[in-house]
């Protein structure tokens, strides 16, 4: 789903013209794109949660001259599902990631 479907969505299920639901839509990622650049975790209910995760430098190799380079320290965004959502993806009960 993109964010221009998740705006169509808006709209057929409540009275929001387009335009207000594409703000609304922006805003949301918007903020929640501020706060995890901020370094705060951001919480759905029952969808999941956003943090940010710290990752140091290390040896690597550039594919293009197969040389080994430093990758530099990198800050990217890591997903945990929520048990709603984990629920309705695998219904029985059956989690593939435990064991």
């Amino acid at each position: 789903m993109t964010k221009n479907e998740l705006a169509y969505a808006l709209t057929a299920d409540n009275d929001l013209t387009l335009k207000h639901a594409k703000e609304i839509v922006k805003t949301l990622f918007d903020s929640m794109t501020e706060a995890m650049a901020r370094g705060e975790r951001v919480i759905v209910k029952d969808f999941g949660s956003f943090t940010v995760r710290k990752y140091g430098s290390y040896m690597g190799r550039s594919p293009w001259v197969n040389e080994e380079i430093i990758v530099p320290p990198k800050r990217m965004p890591f997903f945990k599902v929520g048990g709603e959502l984990r629920k309705l993806l695998n219904p029985g009960g059956e989690d593939p990631n435990e064991s």
